[in-house]
């Protein structure tokens, strides 16, 4: 599809984890129309935080990016799907209705949340922070990646059988202009044979580009070399493994209910399946070498840290005071989830009227006391985003600008776009419109699904 729409793109393979950070702070920006993951939703907070650390980073957080959804959770691409008017999908369909969109062209701007940890380091996220029985979920379930999106079914089902709740305090600051309210708005889903590719535009002159070369000894950046020969034909794409295959399982989470969730210390996941950038340049496609894996993550360890980006006008030192204006809310949660687009993953809606540039955090939480019948009825509400209408006591919402979260439960996980972070007190702020999102055109003229 990429092929026919005439769009030429250099393909890099990652060979371990915060590879694609390093690639990005080396790349020579005036080059790229864009940078593509062919990843799921860990990939692209690498690329966008290798942005943020370059000394140019107000120029290059600004390079659009987008996603082809190769991973498990998938769920900023979900919101670009709805955003591009289709029918909630799964698998390939997903990754055809993105790919789609991606050749189609078009962009909008990107919220970016500014996440300051207990350490003082810094990240920055295009989608969620969270705490609790999300979190949980998340890394333990990591071990079943190779069921795909199915591990976070496994994971909840597991997560519901030894549910915990967790003391802790929520502040935020609230948002000037509340939504009307957190409902979805109803778009109508379009068919595949609706959407059409946007006629092609006029040859542009060839131009010379830098190949990237794609082993660690190459890094930051090759020397420049001279044009590449345009070939006669577009080379096939390689075949991507999505989900990681179809490896069989080793072990299993341990004895009916004596593995509670988040105290317990985190295991190895298994080597993640090969990750891609994709690159739009006018060269041809390069060879894909072969892939050595992604290592474990380090418990407690951030994938990146950023050391650029904006200041935090917004946000106090942690652990000083906050200023007036700001609410808090102390006691037991079973959750705690700060969402900006939409989706949470591909198939849930935690917040269905968000959008990628509102400007707002969406605060989403669950009390202590909850039953686990209900915890499960609001998951299976989000599918449909339908999860507020319940009328369930224990669920709580705000939109806000900046939050702080202190947990006062000694052990447990926090995650930082599906993530795992240090645990301990940690606050966020959002940075409307800070990067640039591939998106393709909207489902509706002038409004979104």
């Amino acid at each position: 599809m990429i092929s026919e729409a005439g769009l030429s793109f250099n393909l890099i393979q990652t060979e371990r984890q915060n590879h694609a950070r390093e690639l990005v702070q080396g790349l020579s920006l005036s080059e790229w129309d864009g940078i593509v993951t062919v990843s799921g939703d860990g990939l692209l907070f690498e690329v966008l935080n290798g942005l943020l650390d370059r000394p140019d980073w107000e120029e290059a957080v600004k390079t659009p990016v987008g996603i082809l959804p190769c991973g498990s959770g998938n769920a900023l691409a979900g919101a670009v799907n709805q955003h591009g008017g289709f029918e909630p999908a799964l698998g390939v369909d997903l990754l055809l209705n993105c790919s789609l969109l991606l050749c189609r062209g078009g962009s909008r701007p990107l919220d970016l949340l500014s996440v300051t940890l207990a350490s003082g380091s810094r990240c920055f996220s295009f989608l969620s922070v969270a705490w609790g029985f999300v979190s949980d979920v998340d890394i333990q379930s990591e071990r079943f990646r190779a069921l795909g999106s199915a591990r976070f079914t496994l994971g909840t089902v597991l997560g519901l059988a030894t549910l915990h709740t967790y003391r802790g305090r929520l502040s935020y600051l609230p948002a000037a202009v509340e939504p009307a309210s957190p409902t979805p708005a109803h778009g109508l889903p379009r068919a595949k044979s609706e959407l059409t590719l946007a006629p092609a535009p006029a040859p542009a002159p060839p131009v010379a580009h830098s190949p990237l070369h794609r082993s660690v000894s190459d890094l930051p950046l090759p020397l420049p070399q001279p044009a590449l020969a345009s070939p006669g034909s577009p080379e096939p794409l390689p075949i991507l493994s999505l989900n990681g295959g179809g490896p069989e399982l080793v072990g299993d989470w341990g004895g009916a209910g004596d593995a509670p969730l988040s105290p317990d210390p985190l295991l190895p996941s298994p080597p993640s399946s090969p990750k891609a950038l994709l690159s739009p340049i006018t060269e041809g496609v390069p060879e894909m070498p072969a892939s050595s894996g992604l290592p474990p993550p380090t418990p407690d360890a951030l994938g990146a840290i950023s050391t650029g980006g904006p200041p935090d006008h917004l946000l106090p030192p942690l652990g000083t005071p906050l200023p007036p204006g700001w609410v808090t809310l102390e006691g037991d949660f079973v959750l705690m989830l700060a969402i900006s687009p939409s989706h949470l993953g591909a198939d849930l809606v935690a917040a269905p009227h968000a959008r990628f540039d509102d400007g707002l955090l969406h605060l989403c939480w669950v009390r202590g006391g909850i039953s686990r019948a209900a915890l499960l009825r609001l998951f299976l509400a989000m599918e449909r985003g339908s999860h507020f209408s319940l009328g369930c006591p224990q669920l709580g919402y705000a939109a806000a600008r900046a939050f702080r979260l202190e947990p006062l439960t000694p052990r447990g996980v926090l995650t930082v776009d599906g993530e795992q972070v240090e645990y301990g007190p940690l606050q966020a702020q959002v940075h409307p419109g800070l990067g640039t999102l591939l998106t393709g055109p909207p489902g509706r003229a002038g409004q979104d699904p």
